[in-house]
C-alpha cells in the first residue's frame, strides 16, 4: 500500500483522505474544522503527502477504497485535496468524476483562481508556499525526521536527544501526537507500553519535564481496538479483550507514576488539543526562545 500518515480514531464520520503535493496541513485543518460541525473532534484522517505523479494518487485511492470495502463493506472515499500543480489537480478531479464512489473536494483551486482574477497575477504553482525554506523550515524537517526515526520505541539509546518523550499503550494516539508536535519543530520519541514487555531502561534517565504519559479510558480503548481489528477480531481477540485492556492500562499507570511523568488524557480529544496541553506543561519548564519555531 502507498505510504501515508494516519491521524485520529473516530468512526462516527467516514475516514477523510487528504492528498497534497505539500505536507497536507491545510487540508487537515479544514477536515477537522468541518468534522467539528458534526460534533467530532478527532476524525480519522489518512494523508498522502508530497504527491508528484498521478499514479501515486490513483494507487492511494484504489488501495484505500479496497481496504474500506473489505473492512466495512463500504468502499466509498471522501477526499480533500490541496494540489497547486494544475495538471495533478485536474487529473484527480477527472478521475473522481468518473467514479461514483469518490467524493472529492478541491480546497485550493477556486481560492487561487479568485486571487488571480482580482490581481491579474499568475500563481507560482509551487507546493508548500507557506513553508519558506529558511532555518526554521529546516529545523522542522529535522524534527520530523527525528520523530519518524524514534517512533514506536525505535532507537531508545537516543531518548536523551528528544525534546519530548511520549509513553502510552497501543492506540493511545502516541504516533499522531508525535507527528503533530514534530511539525511544530519538536523532536519527539514515543515508547509503546505493553504488559508483556519491559520498557527501555533509558527512560529512567529522561528529564521528567520532558516525559509525558498518554492515558485514555478502558471503554474508549476497547472500542478503538475492536474497530482497528475489524473482521480479524477472532485472530487477535486478546488485544481488545476488556480484561487485557484494563491490565494494560493499570500497568501503564503504575509505570507512569513510578517515572513521575506528566499524564495527559487523550479520550474525546483532537490531536491538536492533546499536543497543546503537552506544550503548556513543557514550555513552563522550557520557555521557547525568541527564535523557537514551535508556535510558528
Amino acid at each position: 500500500m502507498a505510504d501515508f500518515i494516519a491521524y485520529g480514531s473516530s468512526t462516527e464520520l467516514p475516514t477523510i483522505h487528504v492528498i497534497s503535493d505539500s505536507v497536507g496541513l491545510t487540508a487537515q485543518a479544514v477536515a477537522r474544522a468541518a468534522a467539528a460541525q458534526f460534533g467530532v473532534t478527532n476524525p480519522t484522517i489518512e494523508v498522502l503527502p508530497k504527491v508528484r505523479r498521478f499514479e501515486e494518487i490513483r494507487r492511494f485511492v484504489d488501495e484505500h477504497s479496497a481496504v474500506h470495502a473489505r473492512n466495512t463493506g463500504d468502499g466509498r472515499m471522501l477526499v480533500f485535496y490541496t494540489l497547486v500543480d494544475r495538471v495533478l489537480s485536474r487529473q484527480l478531479a477527472e478521475y473522481a468524476a468518473e467514479r461514483d464512489d469518490i467524493v472529492a473536494v478541491d480546497l485550493v483551486t477556486d481560492a487561487i483562481g479568485a486571487i488571480s482574477r482580482m490581481t491579474g497575477r499568475e500563481p507560482s504553482t509551487k507546493p508548500g508556499g507557506l513553508h519558506v525554506a529558511d532555518q526554521y523550515y529546516f529545523q522542522r524537517i529535522e524534527a520530523i525526521e527525528f520523530t519518524i526515526a524514534h517512533d514506536d520505541g525505535r532507537n531508545p539509546q537516543e531518548l536523551h536527544q528528544a525534546d519530548i518523550v511520549l509513553l502510552g499503550v497501543s492506540r493511545s494516539s502516541k504516533t499522531p501526537t508525535s507527528i503533530y508536535l514534530s511539525q511544530q519543530g519538536y523532536k519527539v520519541a514515543n515508547i509503546p507500553l505493553d504488559p508483556s514487555t519491559e520498557p527501555p531502561a533509558e527512560l529512567a534517565s529522561v528529564d521528567r519535564t520532558r516525559l509525558f504519559g498518554l492515558m485514555t479510558t478502558a471503554e474508549v480503548l476497547i472500542g478503538i481496538r475492536q474497530r482497528r481489528l475489524g473482521r480479524a477480531v477472532g485472530v487477535a481477540s486478546r488485544y481488545a479483550d476488556p480484561e487485557y485492556v484494563y491490565e494494560d492500562l493499570e500497568k501503564a499507570r503504575s509505570l507512569m507514576r513510578k517515572l513521575g511523568c506528566i499524564v495527559i488524557h487523550t479520550e474525546n480529544r483532537a490531536v491538536e488539543e492533546t499536543a497543546q496541553e503537552i506544550l503548556r506543561y513543557y514550555e513552563r519548564a522550557h520557555p521557547p526562545s525568541a527564535d523557537m519555531i514551535g508556535s510558528a
